[in-house]
């Protein structure tokens, strides 16, 4: 079954999970579909372009293939609109046969021990924020003026957070990192990051490129135990994967390796903070209990305290402990998982266990902040896969006023300041004309007066 006229989807969320949805929509239905974009910022890409640590372009070069659904004739995009304050669920529903969020999953997961609230302890979403140009992390200020920092988390954000408090500032200077970021970072006095991780080696969360590159820095030493690997390992894991094999490999090259450099990176297994500690000057120690590993009734393996603990002197305490999805105006929400409650893609109404007919979710806001850039991929299929089937068995819903121009004209009365997709351009060129003199490959606009004013094709104030 087709519609006459188009069927119209609004895909909530710019960022990986938001573009592969809509390019799987325009490429693979049999019926004439179109998509609309919506996002908060001004800018899109999501986490490529605020998560992806700025020594990493190749990973960000995974926005070509966004542009290729850009550029489709049926696709169009609405910067600097945000849901439940510039448009509503309900208005959306009335414009559209079916809305998919993608919004993500950009709080942080709190340690919830004392002294976590100190001067100094931050979540590392904050640094990834700073450190990446996004606009809401741009007036932060971070003590750089101790010697070590300790950062709490076994995964690839983790390794980023350290990577970033010690690459060089010759190393930095190359790439899109935000201005005010490369200028404290010049400055810092940090010589070790310490990072921590409640379980062993085996059991850790970072991907082998990101361990590996740990030890390809200029000037950069790593720290790994003998003692704490053999301790960490002497509990074999049923579930260990290739990926923690060779993540193994790496650990013990490390352990066996001379550690040189003016500045280290100490990795850290079977240990948990339990306090911090300081005074209204900010963090000044770190209390870790030791940990064993000890295997639960599925044979999992988890870490429980051995009732030792250590004291560790730091200044900087970074959490990177997990991502948690916040609810959206008007729908459904899961307290416990932070998701939004689903099936395979299709939003569950929690009252009746029945999907919310035309409304669908993907990405970290329906399966939770797991896997890489590449895992929204086929996250996306499965729910625009759900989507065609009921678009087939004519369960979508029925719009009161589908026609595109009714739900333009709407934002545009109501914000002026929408960016379409041209709108996006014309920042992109911007940022990139601003980086090429310094053989960069963009810089980044933090201030989003100074992106409206691009976008809108007149030159920034402060420019």
């Amino acid at each position: 079954m087709t519609d006459a006229k188009p069927t119209r989807v609004a895909v909530i969320g710019s960022g990986p999970a938001g573009f592969y949805t809509a390019g799987h929509l325009l490429s693979e239905s049999d019926s004439a579909v179109e998509v609309d974009m919506f996002e908060r910022l001004p800018t899109p890409w999501g986490l490529v372009r605020s998560g992806v640590a700025p020594d990493h372009p190749k990973i960000k070069s995974v926005t070509r293939i966004y542009e290729r659904t850009a550029s489709d004739a049926r696709f169009r995009y609405f910067g600097n609109v945000e849901l439940g304050k510039d448009i509503t669920r309900t208005e959306l529903a009335a414009h559209y046969h079916a809305i998919v969020y993608a919004t993500g999953s950009l709080k942080d997961r709190a340690m919830g021990i004392p002294g976590e609230d100190l001067p100094g302890s931050w979540a590392a979403t904050d640094f990834v924020g700073w450190y990446n140009a996004h606009p809401d992390y741009r007036d932060l200020e971070f003590d750089l003026s101790h010697e070590r920092a300790v950062v709490i988390g076994n995964g690839n954000v983790a390794l980023d957070v350290a990577r970033m408090l010690v690459l060089s500032h010759a190393e930095l200077a190359k790439t899109d990192i935000a201005d005010h970021t490369l200028d404290v970072l010049e400055h810092s006095k940090i010589r070790e990051v310490v990072v921590v991780g409640r379980r062993g080696p085996a059991q850790a969360a970072f991907t082998n490129p990101e361990l590996r590159e740990l030890g390809e820095m200029d000037g950069v030493g790593v720290r790994v135990s003998s003692a704490e690997l053999d301790r960490a390992l002497a509990v074999p894991d049923p579930n260990i994967d290739a990926t923690a094999e060779r993540n193994l490999t790496a650990l013990r090259k490390y352990a066996e390796g001379t550690v040189r450099g003016e500045r280290l990176v100490s990795l850290r297994f079977l240990a948990s903070p339990v306090e911090l500690r300081g005074d209204s000057a900010g963090v000044r120690e770190v209390v870790l209990a030791h940990n064993a590993l000890e295997a639960d009734d599925s044979g999992a393996l988890r870490a429980r305290p051995t009732g030792e603990t250590e004291v560790i002197e730091a200044g900087l305490v970074m959490r990177a402990i997990g991502y948690r999805g916040e609810a959206l105006p008007e729908v459904p929400f899961d307290e416990r998982r932070h998701i939004i409650p689903n099936a395979q893609g299709r939003v569950i109404d929690p009252s009746d266990s029945a999907h919310r007919a035309g409304e669908y979710v993907v990405g970290w806001i329906k399966r939770g902040p797991t896997g890489v850039i590449g895992t929204n991929k086929k996250d996306a299929q499965e729910t625009v896969d759900v989507l065609l089937e009921d678009l087939e068995a004519g369960r979508l819903t029925a719009p009161a006023s589908p026609d595109p121009d009714a739900i333009e004209t709407l934002l545009r009365e109501r914000k002026p300041d929408l960016v379409d997709y041209a709108g996006w351009e014309l920042i992109d060129r911007h940022e990139r004309s601003l980086g090429e003199p310094h053989g960069r490959p963009r810089v980044k606009l933090t201030s989003i007066d100074e992106m409206l004013e691009v976008a809108a094709g007149q030159q920034p104030e402060n420019a």
